[in-house]
Formats: C-alpha cells, structure tokens, sequence
C-alpha cells in the first residue's frame, strides 16, 4: 500500500519583516524636505531674477551658502549626537581673533598662529563637552556660558592687546600669503572665480556623511542622540562621542575663522554674534531633529545652500532685505514640521 505524503504548508511571511520600496526608502531619508524646498526655491528665485542664474551671481550664492554650510556640518553632527552649541558663533571669532592678535603681537610666522587658534578651537570644543558630560548639565546652558565668556574675551583682549575693537593688520607679516592662498582663495573654472571655500565645504560633507553612514563612529553619534543611556548600556563610548563631536564643531570653527581672517585681513572682536543661530537653523532646514537621533550632513548643507539662496535672491531681486528674516523664520518653522511629519511616517512603515 502506498502512502502519499501530505504537502508542508506554505509558511506564512513574518508580518514584523517587511520590504520597503525604494520610495519608501527616498521619503525615509532626512534631507528629502529640504531637498525639495530647495529645488522650489531655486525655480522661483530663476523666474523672479535673470540675474540670479547667471554664472557670477551664483557664484556668490555658492559662497554665501559655504559660509554657513561649513559649521553647518559640524553642528548638525552634534545635534544628531543630541547636543547644541550656542557658543559656535563667536568660537569663530575667537579663532580668527587668536591667530591674527598672536601672530602680530610675538611677530612670529602667521602658520605659528594659525595651528594655536586650530588648538585653541579643539580646546574650547573639547571643554564644551568635557563640562555637559561631567555635571550632566544642558549643553544649552554650558554653551551660553560658553558664549558669554568668548564675547567678553574677544572685546577685552583685543582692546588690551590690540588697543582697539579689531585686530591689527598682519598682511605684511611672513607666512600670509600661503595661509590666504589655502584659506580664502578662489578657483577659477569656465571664466568664474569660485572661492575655494565652496570646495571645503563640500569636501567636509563628503566626509562626514562617510563618517555617519559607512563606520562605528556614525552608528555611536545616531545612537547617543537616540538613547544616551542605552547606548552606554550596549557598550557605546559616550563621552568620547559627545567630547568629539564638539571638537569637531570647534574644528569646522577654525576653518571658517581661518577665512574670515585671511579675506579681510582683519577681524572685528564683536562680530560673530547670533551667527550661531544661523547654522542650527541651516541643520534644522536639512532635517537635523531638535530631539536628536536624526538627521544627515547632506541635509544641513541643503539647510545652508537654502539659506545662501534665500539671502541673495532677494538681493538680485531687488526687494526689501528686511524680510530676509521673516522668510527664514518661516521655512525654519515648515520644515521643522515636514521634518517631524517625514520621520513619523517613515517609522510607521
């Protein structure tokens, strides 16, 4: 007699592995809202103004953005780590400030200046996060001190050292061109002069979306943003993430101090403040969450190219600039909400 085998039954798919499709995937990601809001911005700034497409003009848009866009990476790094600096404006200041004055006072080389402001901003970024991670207090409120210390040290060096409220010129002084040749030059492609800080910039991204999304140190940042207590209980280094990211703030400081110096020769003590401002918002623009645990270097440029083309478009076309802060007040607040409603419905899914 034979026996016939009964067929095992289909297992049933695992309803908690599902696939997400590749637009599923795109709306997941944290840029995509600025993206989209820059891409409209650009059209209506081209139909708005002629001027605004032209080789030169974008040009400048491209240098207005990196101007941001540089601390831009820094910051949003941090605050996907969790954590905020207010401090970050007037660091630049202090950083362009401590290799102008040192170099003019000692009479040294100007390199000898410029690598002591690269230690002092590490510094300042590694005392930031050495203080938040030893009291436990709010980096909002250690940073604020932060900046309140730098703003006064700013104005009462230079006036006791300097004898006034800006640095003494150093363009005579050995070493200055070199150092304005890598810091504040420009490139010239197809007839348009480009300042190289465009390509800082963009190499500063390149790097830290490979530092987020291709090693240890990327899933360490997302993780304490996410859940600092569980990160540290899964074996993730906190303080050393936390102190490095502020360090990393204070070194994206330095370069844009470096610039600062090296295009103007001289640096003014009360500059920088509100600057700090400036950048969350650009991280926030591109997708960085208030809360932390999310967000990517690519959006907090997109976040600063928006800002560039929001500040010179209006100029080219030809209103008022006293909007320029409604209108950045309002896309802050937008895409804060598209932000917020993106990552919801990306979780759900």
């Amino acid at each position: 007699m034979t026996q016939t085998l009964a067929k095992p039954a289909p297992l049933a798919a695992d309803e908690r592995i599902g696939r997400r499709s590749p637009l599923q995937n795109l709306l997941g990601r944290p840029e995509v809202g600025a993206l989209v809001g820059a891409v409209v911005l650009f059209v209506f700034f081209s139909l708005v103004s002629t001027t605004f497409i032209q080789p030169n003009a974008f040009a400048t848009v491209l240098y207005g953005s990196s101007t941001i866009g540089i601390m831009a990476v820094g910051v949003s790094l941090l605050m996907i780590g969790g954590e905020f600096d207010l401090s970050t404006g007037v660091a630049v200041i202090s950083s362009a400030l401590t290799a102008s004055m040192f170099s003019w006072f000692f009479g040294v080389n100007v390199w000898v200046g410029v690598f002591l402001a690269l230690a002092t901003s590490l510094a300042i970024g590694f005392i930031n996060g050495w203080i938040l991670m030893k009291t436990k207090l709010p980096s909002f409120i250690v940073t604020l001190a932060t900046f309140l210390m730098l703003t006064g040290l700013n104005l009462g060096l230079t006036r006791l050292i300097g004898g006034g409220v800006s640095s003494p010129s150093i363009s005579a002084m050995d070493g200055y061109e070199s150092a304005q040749a890598v810091f504040s030059s420009s490139v010239n492609i197809g007839g348009v002069d480009v300042k190289n800080t465009v390509f800082i910039w963009i190499a500063l991204v390149a790097i830290a979306s490979w530092v987020l999304l291709r090693t240890k140190v990327g899933n360490w940042i997302f993780a304490v943003g996410g859940d600092e207590n569980a990160a540290r209980a899964v074996g993730v280094p906190v303080k050393a993430t936390k102190i490095g990211l502020f360090m990393g703030v204070g070194f994206c400081g330095w370069i844009l101090g470096m610039h600062n110096l090296f295009a103007f020769d001289a640096v003014q003590s009360g500059e920088g403040v509100g600057n700090e401002f400036l950048y969350i918002i650009a991280a926030v623009i591109g997708g960085c969450l208030l809360t932390g645990g999310y967000g990517s270097a690519v959006g907090g440029a997109i976040g600063a190219f928006i800002f560039g083309m929001a500040n010179k478009g209006i100029v080219y076309a030809q209103w008022n600039p006293d909007w320029f802060k409604f209108f950045l007040g309002l896309m802050l607040l937008l895409a804060t909400i598209v932000n917020l409603i993106v990552k919801r419905r990306a979780e759900l899914k």
